[in-house]
């Protein structure tokens, strides 16, 4: 038997907890699951794209890695669990991440 997958590729689009901005789905094949204008998140899901996350808390933006593949990854802290998550940075294609912000994030300790 094959193991399943644990990720779901889901290109939604919805309302920012944090800002309140109409963020539109990707235009390219990475999935958004972040703000392009305040970078904040929500903690929905256990393996990216499940929704199965009970926590639902606001994922804080605290920082940015820089890897050789990935370009830039933001850094987020669950405002209710505290636990730590990643996210790509989404640098092209319709709203893009405002880079502003990821330089100013890059900026702080993670």
């Amino acid at each position: 038997m094959l193991p399943s997958k644990k990720f779901s590729v889901l290109n939604e689009g919805f309302v920012c907890g944090h800002c309140e901005n109409e963020v539109s789905p990707t235009s390219i094949t990475t999935p958004r699951n972040h703000c392009p204008f305040c970078l904040w998140s929500k903690h929905v899901d256990i393996n990216p794209g499940d929704r199965a996350n009970p926590c639902c808390g606001l994922l804080r933006p605290v920082g940015v890695l820089t890897e050789p593949r990935r370009t830039y990854v933001i850094v987020h802290e669950c405002q209710r669990c505290h636990k730590q998550t990643r996210s790509k940075a989404i640098l092209k294609g319709n709203q893009p991440d405002d880079f502003n912000l990821i330089v100013k994030l890059s900026q702080q300790p993670v």
